[in-house]
C-alpha cells in the first residue's frame, strides 16, 4: 500500500471521530482570546493519540509537533484557527451552539478538527518522511491585534525554522468534495476606519443657528467614495465601505456629534498607506467647509495575503493528486482578510479553501451569518489533501 492509499485508508477510518470533534467544537463556540476549554479539548486530544504539544502563558494557542526520521531536514507547519464569533445560532441541529450568542459561522471547528484528524494521519505515518511538522492551533483569529502575531511572537516558526507554512479555510460556494487555489495576491488588507464629526446641535427648525453635523458627515461620506472610484490605482482593488452611522438627535433636534465608522481594504501596501492620508484630507475639508470639525482615526489592520506562488502551484498540484484534479478550482481575490498573513509575510506560505457546500441538504448559508453550516464529508476531503500537501513537502523516506 502507497503513501495516498495509507492517507486515504486512515482518513476514512478517522471520519466518524472528526466529525464528532468538530460538532462537539460547533457545539461549544468560545469567542477571541477566551478559547480556554477549547484548547484544553485540543490538547486532550493530541495527547491521546501521542502528539507532544505545548502551551503559552499569554494567550491559548497550542504548538503540536512530529518529528519525522530526519526532524531537521525540513520543516512544513499547519496551521488552524479555533476562536468563534459573537453570533446567535439558528440552526436546528444537534450541535447548534450551546453558548448563547456565541457561533462557529467561520468555519474554525472545521479547521481545528481537519487538523486533528491530519495530525493523527502523519502521525501514522512518521516512519515515511524525513522533516518536522508544526501543528499550529491559533486563538484569536477574529480580533486584531490576531493570533497569527501573538504567536508569531512567541516564536512558533523558530527552533527549528519552519520551511512553509500551509492553512485552510471553508468557503461555502465552492461544493464539498472540491478545493480552491489561487497564487499570489488573494486576500486584502483590512483597516479600520474611525470618523467623529462635531458640530453644533440645536432645534431642527432653525438650523441657522446650528453647524448641522449631520450634513456634514453625510457630504464625508459622499466626498470619500472618490478615493476608491478617482484616486486609487484602477488595477489595484480596493474597496471602501462603511456600516455605523450614529446622529443620536430626535425628529426636531440636531446632534452636536456624528460618528461614522468603516473599513478601507486593499493589495498594496504602498497605496495602502497613502488611501489613510487621502481620507484623512477628504474629511477634513469637507468637515471644514461645513463649519464643523472632524476626527479620524484608522486602526490598521490585518496585512494583504499573498501566497508564495511556487509553493501554491505544489500544493495544488499535490491536491489534485489525491482528490482528482476536477476538484480543484481557481480562486478569484477575496477583499476579505485573514490573519494568516502575518505568516505569509515572513516565509512561503499556501492559504487554500475547501468547500463545504450541498445545495442538496441546503447548505448554502454564507460565512458570518447565522445559519453558516457545512456538509460534513468536507472533513474527509480536508484531511486528505492537507495531508498529502504536507507529506509532499516533507522528503519522502525511500
Amino acid at each position: 500500500m502507497d503513501i495516498k492509499e495509507k492517507i486515504n485508508t486512515i482518513s476514512a477510518k478517522l471520519f466518524d471521530q472528526i466529525v464528532e470533534v468538530r460538532r462537539h467544537l460547533h457545539a461549544h463556540p468560545e469567542l477571541s482570546q477566551q478559547e480556554k476549554k477549547t484548547a484544553a479539548y485540543i490538547c486532550e486530544f493530541l495527547k491521546k493519540v501521542g502528539i507532544p504539544y505545548k502551551t503559552f502563558d499569554k494567550h491559548y494557542g497550542i504548538l503540536g509537533t512530529l518529528e519525522g526520521t530526519q526532524p531537521e531536514s525540513k520543516v512544513v507547519a499547519l496551521r488552524a484557527d479555533m476562536d468563534a464569533l459573537p453570533i446567535h445560532e439558528h440552526n436546528k441541529t444537534s450541535y447548534t451552539s450551546q453558548n448563547k450568542g456565541v457561533m462557529h459561522a467561520c468555519g474554525h471547528d472545521v479547521h481545528t478538527a481537519a487538523l486533528l484528524g491530519v495530525a493523527t494521519i502523519l502521525n501514522n505515518l512518521k516512519k515515511y518522511y524525513s522533516g518536522t511538522v508544526k501543528l499550529i492551533f491559533q486563538p484569536s483569529e477574529e480580533m486584531y491585534p490576531g493570533g497569527a502575531s501573538m504567536m508569531i511572537n512567541d516564536g512558533v516558526l523558530e527552533n527549528p525554522k519552519v520551511d512553509v507554512i500551509i492553512g485552510q479555510h471553508v468557503l461555502p460556494s465552492i461544493d464539498s468534495g472540491k478545493i480552491g487555489f489561487r497564487q499570489g495576491m488573494a486576500m486584502a488588507s483590512t483597516d479600520e476606519v474611525y470618523i467623529t464629526v462635531t458640530g453644533k446641535g440645536g432645534h431642527a427648525a432653525t438650523p441657522d443657528l446650528n453647524n448641522d453635523p449631520v450634513v456634514s458627515a453625510s457630504h464625508i461620506i459622499l466626498a470619500l467614495q472618490q478615493v476608491v472610484s478617482r484616486i486609487a490605482p484602477p488595477k489595484t482593488p480596493t474597496v471602501l465601505s462603511f456600516g455605523r452611522f450614529i446622529a443620536d438627535g430626535k425628529m426636531n433636534i440636531i446632534p452636536d456629534k456624528v460618528t461614522i465608522e468603516g473599513t478601507i481594504r486593499t493589495f498594496n501596501e504602498a497605496w495602502r498607506k497613502e488611501a489613510h492620508e487621502h481620507l484623512k484630507r477628504i474629511t477634513t475639508s469637507v468637515a471644514n467647509a461645513y463649519n464643523t470639525k472632524a476626527n479620524v482615526r484608522i486602526e490598521k489592520g490585518y496585512p494583504a495575503l499573498v501566497n508564495h506562488p511556487e509553493l501554491t502551484k505544489r500544493c495544488t498540484e499535490a491536491a489534485a493528486e489525491i482528490i482528482g484534479k476536477d476538484h480543484i478550482e481557481t480562486l478569484d481575490i477575496r477583499m476579505t482578510a485573514e490573519d494568516f498573513a502575518y505568516y505569509a509575510q515572513l516565509i512561503p506560505a499556501c492559504f487554500y479553501r475547501l468547500g463545504v457546500r450541498n445545495e442538496e441538504k441546503d447548505i448554502i448559508s454564507n460565512l458570518h451569518t447565522d445559519t453558516f453550516d457545512i456538509d460534513e464529508k468536507a472533513l474527509l476531503t480536508a484531511m486528505r489533501s492537507m495531508s498529502w500537501i504536507a507529506y509532499k513537502e516533507l522528503i519522502p523516506n525511500p
